[in-house]
C-alpha cells in the first residue's frame, strides 16, 4: 500500500521500482521561502524605490545616487576585491588540506576532520577576539618576532587589509574544504595509476587528471567562500576597525546611524544584484572549464 502522498509507478521489465512524490509535499517548504525570503526581499525592493527618507514618493534617487558616488562605488569594488582575496587564499591553503585529508588513514583523517570543522563549531565572535588577540601589537605574532629577533618594534597587523584577509579566510576555510573533500573522494584511486603507468609524474597527474575532476569541489567551495567573506560584517567590523569600509557596515550605517531607510535599500539590492553577478561569472567559468576538461 503506497504512503500518503506516495503514488507508487508501475514495474516495467528492466527497470527498478521508483516512487513519484506529489507535489503538495514542497508546499511547507514553498510557504515557508515565500513567507521569510520572497516577501522580505520585495518589501526591501519597494522600499528602495523611495525617493526620500521619509518614505513619501517614488523614484530612482537612491539608486541614482549610489551609481553615481565614486564613494559608494570604491566601497562595493573593495568588499568585491575582499570576497576575491580571501578565496583565493583559501582555495590555495584549503586544496592541499583536502588533497590531505582525502589520503589520510583512517585516524589521522578523524583528527584533521575535527580541526577543519572547527571554525565552524566556536562562536564567529570568539573566533574575531582570537584573532585581534593573535594580529595585536602586544599578540602571539608580534611576540614571536620579537622573541626571534625578526623586528625590533611590533608590526602594525590588525586594523589592516592583510590581517582581515588572513581572518576571513581561516574562518571560511570549512566551506572550501569540505566541498573540495567530497569533489576529491569520488575520484577513481585507478585514474591516477593509469596515468603513472603512461609515464606522467604526480605534477602533471595532478595537473591534467585530478584537478579537472575535482573543478565541481573548487566552484562550489570559491561560491561559498565568497559569498560568506564579503557578508562577514562581525569579522569585517573587528578586524578591520574603522579604517576600512566594506558594504554590510556601509548599509549598517545607513540604516542605524543616518535611519536613511530607502538609500539602505537601494545598497543592499546593489549589492545582491553584484554577487549575483559574481556568482553567475563564476558558474560559468566553472562550466567553461569542466566543458575543456571533457574535451
Amino acid at each position: 500500500m503506497a504512503a500518503a502522498g506516495v503514488v507508487a509507478a508501475p514495474l516495467r521489465p528492466g527497470r527498478a521500482w521508483t516512487a513519484a512524490y506529489d507535489i503538495r509535499l514542497a508546499l511547507p517548504l514553498g510557504a515557508f521561502f515565500l513567507v521569510f525570503f520572497l516577501a522580505p526581499l520585495a518589501l526591501l525592493v519597494l522600499v528602495s524605490f523611495y525617493a526620500d527618507p521619509g518614505m513619501t514618493r517614488f523614484g530612482l534617487d537612491q539608486y541614482a545616487r549610489f551609481l553615481l558616488d565614486p564613494f559608494s562605488l570604491r566601497v562595493l569594488g573593495a568588499t568585491l576585491w575582499l570576497g576575491v582575496e580571501v578565496t583565493a587564499l583559501t582555495l590555495l591553503l584549503g586544496l592541499p588540506l583536502a588533497l590531505l585529508l582525502t589520503w589520510a588513514p583512517g585516524r589521522l583523517r578523524g583528527l584533521l576532520t575535527l580541526i577543519v570543522l572547527l571554525p565552524l563549531l566556536t562562536s564567529v565572535v570568539v573566533r574575531t577576539f582570537a584573532w585581534i588577540v593573535i594580529l595585536g601589537r602586544q599578540g602571539i605574532v608580534n611576540a614571536g618576532l620579537l622573541a626571534l629577533g625578526l623586528t625590533d618594534t611590533p608590526l602594525k597587523l590588525l586594523y589592516t587589509e592583510g590581517g582581515l584577509v588572513l581572518a576571513l579566510a581561516q574562518v571560511q576555510m570549512p566551506l572550501m574544504v569540505l566541498p573540495l573533500v567530497t569533489a576529491l573522494s569520488r575520484i577513481d584511486p585507478n585514474l591516477a595509476d593509469a596515468s603513472a603507468a603512461l609515464g606522467a609524474g604526480a605534477w602533471r597527474t595532478f595537473l591534467r587528471v585530478t584537478l579537472p575532476l575535482c573543478l565541481p569541489g573548487i566552484v562550489a567551495g570559491c561560491l561559498l567562500t565568497f559569498a560568506a567573506a564579503i557578508t562577514a560584517f562581525i569579522t569585517q567590523s573587528l578586524i578591520g576597525g574603522g579604517q576600512m569600509l566594506f558594504m554590510p557596515m556601509y548599509l549598517y550605517q545607513q540604516a542605524s546611524s543616518l535611519n536613511n531607510w530607502p538609500f539602505a535599500a537601494a545598497i543592499a539590492i546593489v549589492f545582491l544584484v553584484a554577487v549575483l553577478a559574481c556568482v553567475t561569472l563564476l558558474n560559468l567559468v566553472g562550466r567553461l572549464s569542466r566543458g575543456r576538461a571533457q574535451a
